[in-house]
C-alpha cells in the first residue's frame, strides 16, 4: 500500500512538471495553457491555499485540489504533447544535481540569517 502511494506521489510530481513544460508548447490551446500555468504554479509552489499546519484541512489541497487540477489540465492537453513532456520531465528528474550550487545557495541563506540576527541583536539587544 505504501509503495502504491509513493508511486502515485512520484507520478503526480512528474505530471506537475510535465504540465509546466506543456504550457510552453504552441500545440496546446491557449485556455489549457492558462490553466496549466495556474495548476503547475500552485502544485510546485511552497505556498498552499490552506497551510499544512492546520490539522486535517492543511493536507486537503495536497490530496484533493492538486490532483483534481492536474486531472483537469491533462484532459485539455493533447496526448502526444503530454507524452513528450512526460519524457522530458522524467529526464529532468534523473539528471544529476549540482551539489556545489546547492551548497552555495545554502551558504547564502545561512549568511543572510546570521546577518539578520546580528542586525536585530545590534538594534534591539541589551544596552
Amino acid at each position: 500500500m505504501l509503495n502504491k502511494i509513493k508511486s502515485w506521489a512520484r507520478r503526480l510530481k512528474r505530471d506537475a512538471h510535465a504540465i509546466y513544460l506543456a504550457a510552453q508548447s504552441p500545440r496546446v490551446p491557449w485556455h489549457a495553457r492558462i490553466l496549466a500555468i495556474a495548476v503547475a504554479g500552485y502544485a510546485l509552489s511552497p505556498i498552499d491555499l490552506i497551510p499544512d499546519f492546520i490539522p486535517v484541512l492543511g493536507y486537503v489541497d495536497d490530496l484533493i485540489i492538486v490532483p483534481l487540477g492536474i486531472w483537469l489540465v491533462l484532459s485539455l492537453i493533447p496526448e502526444d504533447v503530454m507524452a513528450e513532456c512526460r519524457a522530458m520531465a522524467d529526464e529532468a528528474a534523473t539528471r544529476p544535481r549540482n551539489r556545489v550550487a546547492a551548497a552555495a545557495i545554502i551558504a547564502i541563506w545561512i549568511f543572510a540569517a546570521a546577518a539578520l540576527g546580528w542586525i536585530v541583536f545590534a538594534h534591539w539587544g541589551p544596552r
